[in-house]
């Protein structure tokens, strides 16, 4: 089953209470507390773009990728009347490949842990070449405890349009939880179904700071103005070394 192909549609109207705005906030005062120049970023993992849109609209240049075609047809639509379209690219973050350096690049609504670990080598690595000298890395991970936490337990989001049920399952062997959703979407006086497996990683920060530190970056910092504290995000923040 695909991770984000019919969801992708649906995608915004079943995620309305995501404080993107919070968001866009949180790295702009890390850009101020690091005194740097700021203008061109890289949304890693964009999905459908709010967070792209937000940042274009506030000044910067955007680089935006993901892996997913359905969520960057989305992103593209929705970034279609802003005064600079963002460039987008269909990436997966272990394949990132960009023509020259970005000031910040940011993972945002816990994209690393659909990372699987085996790839956080490459998508550090690969990172630490395309963000400038200076330039910071600012990602948000769901703790290994509340992703433990959602086993067993099953979900409703819905619209009048689609209705969303999920349940997650906690693999230990993997160390990850695994999302199986039914996703109903009205057609006209029918539903149509479809399924999709999404499956998030729980990586610990202390190896996340490890591999960080083996691809180069400095002074990363677990932030504490944390959004949705409650569901277990914690923001993580770091540089690439200067010279």
């Amino acid at each position: 089953m695909s991770c984000y192909g019919p969801l992708a549609a649906w995608y915004d109207q079943l995620t309305g209470d995501v404080p993107y705005e919070q968001f866009a906030d949180t790295y702009e005062a890390e850009f101020a507390r690091d005194g740097g120049e700021f203008r061109l970023l890289l949304d890693l993992c964009c999905g459908t773009g709010t967070l792209t849109a937000i940042m274009a609209r506030r000044g910067y240049e955007m680089i935006a990728a993901d892996a997913s075609v359905d969520m960057l047809i989305q992103a593209r639509d929705k970034a279609a009347e802003l005064p600079v379209p963002p460039l987008f690219l269909l990436q997966r973050a272990e394949e990132l490949d960009l023509y020259g350096t970005v000031d910040a690049a940011y993972c945002s609504l816990d994209g690393l842990n659909y990372l699987h670990p085996d790839t956080l080598p490459e998508v550090f690595r690969r990172l630490h070449l395309f963000i400038r000298p200076g330039g910071l890395l600012i990602f948000d991970i769901r703790t290994p405890e509340w992703l433990k936490s959602l086993d067993g337990q099953i979900f409703v989001d819905e619209t009048d349009d689609v209705l969303c049920l999920w349940r997650a399952d906690f693999d230990e062997q993997e160390h990850a939880v695994v999302y199986g959703m039914d996703l109903f979407s009205r057609e006209n006086k029918l539903w149509r179904r479809s399924r999709e497996e999404h499956v998030e990683y729980a990586h610990r920060p202390e190896e996340l700071e490890r591999l960080l530190r083996e691809a180069g970056f400095v002074d990363y910092s677990w932030l504490d103005q944390a959004i949705s504290a409650s569901e277990g995000r914690r923001f993580l923040r770091c540089k690439r070394k200067e010279g």
